[in-house]
């Protein structure tokens, strides 16, 4: 981040009355591993996001691609708010919500082209969640991987088309899921229901755009990158490290 706006995210902050908080999880919060499920929430950060949840002027939210199941083994029963499966679930005091109540038919379709990928790609994998299917090419050699990932977008095209589904190329994974959800309409709802005047929302990959291509033209939010790459966000971050420097701030 440049150091010049950091000051002014803290002002801005400080004298919020009412603030929103949106962090991507994978990426942002945590570092990427080679098993998804050992990506823990490290305690230093439970630390500072337990702060941040403490403070009543402050609604905080875990905005993820992550099935419900799966995040909340990795947040050590951190009682904050999630976003999951790019906003099919909804977890608010403890308990989780279905939003999207669809029948996905679609799956088999989709899991055939996979599993013809995933058989000539060594090390990638398919993940399988309530409403959509993601492969995975984090641990495949860099140049196959991102190879078959082109192969498997081209084929997956028409199909999408279809069955009104959409295809998110994101970091290291191609997912698949309906056009009804997506982290962009998640926020819009959660924005639009309250009465937020700061907003911060920080992400690291492609399927963050959606959340930060919303709050492109609202003047009280900050929406972050972590990382390299091209983004509609207004700011960028180098690290996980620098996202942690930012909320400790915030903390107090």
């Amino acid at each position: 981040m440049e150091r010049k706006i950091e000051p002014e995210i803290i002002e801005k902050y400080l004298l919020a009355k009412n603030r929103l908080v949106l962090l991507d999880y994978d990426g942002t919060l945590v570092n990427y591993t080679t098993l998804p499920e050992k990506a823990k929430l490290p305690e230093s950060m439970a630390e500072l996001l337990s702060k941040l949840i403490d403070n009543p002027r402050t609604d905080i939210y875990i905005v993820t691609g992550r099935g419900h199941n799966d995040i909340d083994k990795l947040l050590y029963n951190l009682p904050v708010k999630v976003i999951a499966e790019h906003g099919a679930f909804l977890k608010e005091g403890g308990k989780w919500k279905n939003l999207l109540n669809i029948s996905p038919v679609w799956k088999q379709e989709i899991l055939d082209v996979m599993n013809r990928i995933t058989a000539g790609c060594h090390e990638t994998y398919i993940e399988e969640k309530e409403y959509s299917l993601t492969w995975h090419y984090r641990n495949a050699d860099p140049g196959l991987g991102y190879n078959c990932s082109r192969e498997l977008i081209s084929q997956l095209r028409k199909i999408v088309e279809t069955h009104n589904l959409k295809i998110l190329d994101g970091n290291k994974i191609v997912e698949i899921l309906s056009n009804s959800t997506g982290k962009g309409l998640a926020v819009k709802k959660i924005f639009e229901n309250g009465c937020f005047d700061f907003v911060l929302s920080i992400g690291d990959d492609a399927t963050d755009e959606e959340m930060f291509d919303f709050f492109l033209h609202i003047s009280n939010a900050f929406t972050i990158k972590v990382g390299e790459g091209t983004t509609c966000a207004r700011y960028k971050v180098g690290s996980i490290k620098d996202v942690a420097t930012l909320l400790k701030r915030l903390s107090g």
